[in-house]
């Protein structure tokens, strides 16, 4: 929680954000995942100066509880002095200790936010699902948080007033716009109607720019001039007499690559644009692929 502190800006944790996607569609299905297809209303986890803190709190956490289909789990949520925003006893369950800041005493329109990220822990936890290392599994989180419907609540409470700044979670402003914004093009659900910070709006512009990039990397037909130039300039190299097995082009996880395959012929692999699964298919000019994982269809000139 930066609370006061310099706010971390741009897409340093971008691909770990990328995994954390991959990972959510291997484990729970394209079909199991359209049933997130509507975010936390944000009537649902309303919280007024003039409401009771902990009764407050105990029904914002039944409804995000409700929102990730964990019917059996029960929140117990109480309040400390700490320095992060909150914290979760991962236990076996059904019920589960949810700590909140102090601070969330008088910053109530925060606490649905704060306990969006730490239902999505025990979500995560009941899947079995999680990364290598303890700020791989904060960003998994954060980004599961906002891909199935609860994480504009974070985006929503960063705020910067003067000298003063909040931010809640371990992405930054644009990597939360960023993933509510690949949730939005598969969605169809825009989230940027119920931001109530000036500048959480201008990170999700900021997050759908560089979602919308990923579907305009080569070799997918939607690519820019400059891309599709590099891209067959790679592409004759790889055709050369050292055949270029491997070779890449492009930056990160949207890079392609092109390999042999048996008999000689040329195949190109590249991210999947929704679920940045990797995609191999020929190289023979136009071609239409299906990603396995999410179903996307996609538009191809290899």
């Amino acid at each position: 929680m930066a609370n006061g502190g310099p706010v971390e800006h741009g897409f340093p944790h971008l691909e770990t954000v990328r995994a954390a996607v991959t990972a959510l569609y291997r484990r729970l299905s394209y079909d199991v995942l359209r049933t997130f297809s509507t975010s936390v209303a944000p009537a649902d986890v309303a919280f007024g100066d003039a409401d009771d803190l902990h009764l407050g709190a105990q029904r914002v956490a039944r409804e995000i509880v409700g929102h990730f289909r964990l019917p059996d789990a029960r929140l117990i949520v109480g309040f400390r002095e700490m320095t992060h925003a909150a914290h979760v006893e991962l236990a076996s369950g059904p019920e589960y200790f949810v700590e909140l800041n102090d601070r969330f005493r008088e910053h109530r329109r925060d606490i649905g936010a704060a306990l969006a990220h730490e239902v999505a822990h025990v979500y995560l936890h009941r899947l079995g699902l999680a990364f290598p290392t303890t700020a791989e599994n904060e960003i998994l989180t954060d980004t599961v948080t906002a891909y199935l419907g609860a994480g504009w609540l974070l985006l929503d409470a960063y705020r910067e007033q003067g000298g003063a700044s909040q931010k809640l979670g371990y992405l930054t402003p644009e990597e939360f716009g960023y993933v509510l914004a690949k949730r939005a093009l598969f969605f169809g659900e825009d989230p940027s109607v119920w931001f109530t910070s000036a500048q959480a709006y201008t990170a999700y512009g900021k997050g759908m720019e560089r979602a919308r990039r990923d579907g305009r990397q080569p070799p997918l037909t939607a690519a820019g001039w400059a891309g599709r130039r590099r891209y067959a300039h790679d592409r004759r190299q790889a055709q050369g007499p050292a055949e270029g097995a491997g070779s890449t082009g492009g930056a990160g996880s949207a890079a392609y690559g092109f390999s042999s395959a048996p008999g000689g012929a040329l195949r190109v692999d590249f991210p999947c644009p929704t679920c940045h699964q990797r995609i191999r298919v020929p190289v023979r000019g136009r071609v239409r692929a299906r990603c396995g994982l999410c179903t996307s269809v996609l538009e191809c000139d290899t």
